[in-house]
This record gives C-alpha cells, sequence and structure tokens, in this order.
C-alpha cells in the first residue's frame, strides 16, 4: 500500500496509538487530520508535530460524525485514506457494572459504530479515489472475549468482522480494507497506568505501518498476532487463564 502523498485521516489521533500512527505517516510526507474531542489536546499536538491538521470532532455521535465528513473534505478535498482509531476501554465486569447505561452505549458508539458509519460517511467519495484506503484498528481481546472488558471485547469483535466483510464487499474496487490488530501497548486506555506492561507505542507503530506499506491488510503484533492466528482451542486455553 502506497503510504507517501496521501491525505489521511486519523480519528481519535490526539493521543495514543491514533497520534503515534498519525506521526509515523505525516513523516512518510502526508497530508494528516487528527480528530479528537479535546480541542486543547489537539492544540498542543499541533504545536509539538507541526503540520499536522486538527479537527475537533465528537465520533461518538451521528451528528458529529457527518461533521467530521464535511470538515475533513473541506480541509482535505483529495482525502484517500481513513484511519478508524478512536476507542474507549470501560474496565469491569458485566454483572458489576453499576453505570448508567449511556456509559456502556458510549463504548459501542465510538468502538463500533462510528466506524461503521464513517466508513459508509467516506465511501461514495473514496470509490471516486484513484487508491483509497479504510484501516480499522480493533484490538487482540477481538479474539479473546475477556470478563474484565467485556464490552470492549465485543465492540472489537464486532469491528474485526465487519472489517473482513468490508473488505470482501469491495473486492473489484480500487478501495483497500486493512485491519490493525494491536496487542497491549503502552498508552492511557482504559486508564492512566494500566498498560505500562504494554508494548511501547512507537516500536508498534513503527512496525505496523511497515507491514502496511508492504501491502499486509491484517496486521497483528507480539502477542496479538498470536492471537490472530490461533486455533480455537489455544484461544480457549488463553481465555482460561485471564478470565481466571
Amino acid at each position: 500500500m502506497d503510504l507517501s502523498g496521501r491525505n489521511i485521516l486519523v480519528t481519535g489521533g490526539g493521543a495514543g496509538i491514533g497520534l503515534a500512527l498519525a506521526r509515523a505517516l505525516h513523516a512518510k510526507g502526508n497530508r494528516v487530520i487528527i480528530c479528537g474531542r479535546d480541542e486543547a489536546r489537539l492544540g498542543e499536538v499541533v504545536r509539538e508535530t507541526p503540520g499536522l491538521i486538527p479537527v475537533r470532532a465528537d465520533v461518538a455521535t451521528a451528528a458529529g460524525r457527518d461533521a467530521l465528513l464535511a470538515d475533513a473534505l473541506a480541509r482535505l478535498p483529495d482525502l484517500d485514506m481513513l484511519v478508524n482509531n478512536a476507542g474507549i476501554q470501560r474496565r469491569a465486569k458485566f454483572h458489576a457494572d453499576a453505570a448508567d447505561w449511556t456509559e456502556r452505549a458510549q463504548e459501542i458508539a465510538i468502538n463500533f459504530e462510528a466506524p461503521v458509519h464513517l466508513a459508509a460517511l467516506f465511501l461514495p467519495h473514496f470509490l471516486a479515489c484513484p487508491g483509497a484506503a479504510i484501516v480499522n484498528v480493533s484490538s487482540g481481546l477481538a479474539f479473546l472475549p475477556v470478563t474484565f472488558a467485556p464490552v470492549y471485547a465485543a465492540t472489537k469483535a464486532a469491528l474485526h468482522s465487519f472489517t473482513i466483510a468490508l473488505r470482501d464487499d469491495l473486492r473489484g474496487t480500487r478501495v483497500k480494507v486493512a485491519e490493525i490488530i494491536p496487542p497491549m501497548v503502552n498508552t492511557g486506555l482504559g486508564g492512566q497506568g494500566l498498560h505500562v506492561a504494554g508494548v511501547p507505542v512507537d516500536i508498534f507503530v513503527k512496525a505496523v505501518v511497515d507491514r502496511l506499506a508492504a501491502g499486509e491488510l491484517e496486521i497483528g503484533y507480539d502477542m496479538s498476532e498470536k492471537f490472530r492466528t490461533a486455533s480455537r482451542e489455544e484461544l480457549a486455553g488463553i481465555l482460561a487463564q485471564l478470565n481466571g
């Protein structure tokens, strides 16, 4: 996949994997929009990495996604790559989770509804591009229904399934569909300090960007590569250990 001279939108680009992806893609000579809900944070990022294009957007709502389509194409009319990276992780066992439904609904909306809706919104534009791409960022937990984050794992499993279906649906068109499957990466996902034992984010991103450029369309790393290729029996054994 050609990863130079492109016009790219990265959702959730203000921190973590999204920011590292945006910086890596920008360094390859691409124009990159980063979007997020925290306008002050986006401003800090752009001061640290001049050239990135900040757009405030709330992908948790349909109206926010509609607005993002308009804003992104106004900034980059030749936009030809969407990286669906925005995600949140709530860590609570389902039977003990007393949170209001709106919190759970937001996790589903950001992690699954948003990438599906954004793919639908941008696809008419992408089908007219010489060569466009949709890249969905799922998780190694797409293959492991863990009890400590059951809704998160379910949304990522759904995104993995959708990505495969979308890739097959667009076979024969000029739109490529790829999936990045992170393992535990040292970011603030789920809360600060929860993933300090994870893979350093810059090492992870460099590896997956190199593989994406080489044409791979389903990319795991470290433990998530093991989960991605494991048999059902192997996954059951891993899951038994994780769920205790």
